[in-house]
């Protein structure tokens, strides 16, 4: 049986406000340079990669690991894309453990992979293609039958997957703790929370998908974004690396809520 479609909430407030944020952080210049390093090539989940099934592989391998762990990470990658999907599931556990070891979680790195495998050829099975299929309901699908995965593992496998334009904006744990707040919104307590902001991030985005994209030309963004699709991989890199430089790193001369964000966003919190 299917798990519950997870049901979201979107306002035209919301949609100002995530456009109003967005507009004020993108001037930043060291997260343009993030973004602009990451926006058409993508560091975590190069375009090299042609199997879309070893795209859900690695993507699910990305998790946990720490960014000055990405020269390690992209070693890991290359290696899982010489030795191709179907090669890498003929490997006994202890030579796919060699191969993540690196990473570290080598034990759920493994299992998460035999677990995506069994997944995938439950698909093709049943008929559901994995990559046309409508993306909440898949999501859905592989965060609740995938080992190790979650509702941000399945997100990131499906936009990776899909390529980085599908619209699917990945949420983490610290989007929905430091940025939720600052942005005005607010979601159920536990792991669905992901899943709540990712579709009322993408529903904002599409509501001004003409504004965002004008704001990255009037902000010299070198990027492409292609024609008719709303800008949504550009916005989420912008607010993963506001998060990443902005809220993740402490600093004593800012609030202990919301550590570096208020010099950008002129942060009034009580705690400060």
């Amino acid at each position: 049986m299917s798990p519950t479609r997870v049901v979201t909430t979107f306002t035209s407030k919301l949609s100002e406000g995530l456009f109003r944020t967005v507009a004020r952080i993108a001037q930043e210049a060291d997260l343009k340079a993030e973004v602009e390093k990451n926006h058409d090539e993508n560091r975590w989940w190069p375009t090299s990669l042609k199997d879309w099934r070893l795209r859900m592989t690695v993507a699910g391998w990305s998790t946990q690991v720490s960014y000055n762990m990405i020269t390690t990470y992209a070693r890991v990658v290359a290696e899982a894309d010489r030795l191709g999907y179907d090669q890498l599931r003929e490997q006994a556990d202890q030579e796919l453990t060699a191969l993540v070891a690196p990473l570290g979680l080598r034990n759920q790195r493994v299992k998460y992979f035999r677990s995506l495998c069994y997944f995938l050829d439950s698909l093709h099975t049943s008929g559901v293609d994995a990559l046309t299929t409508d993306a909440d309901d898949f999501i859905l699908l592989f965060a609740h039958q995938v080992s190790q995965a979650s509702y941000k593992v399945a997100q990131c496998a499906t936009l990776y997957a899909r390529g980085y334009h599908c619209g699917i904006m990945p949420v983490d744990s610290g989007m929905v703790g430091k940025l939720a707040p600052l942005l005005g919104m607010s979601f159920n307590r536990g792991a669905v929370a992901h899943e709540q902001m990712r579709q009322v991030l993408q529903a904002c985005v599409t509501d001004r998908a003409d504004h965002y994209r004008q704001l990255a030309t009037s902000l010299g963004y070198r990027v492409t974004i292609p024609d008719g699709l709303p800008p949504s991989w550009w916005v989420h890199l912008i607010l993963i690396y506001f998060k990443r430089l902005y809220c993740n790193p402490p600093s004593p001369r800012l609030c202990p809520l919301r550590p570096a964000c208020g010099s950008v966003l002129d942060c009034t919190c009580s705690e400060s």
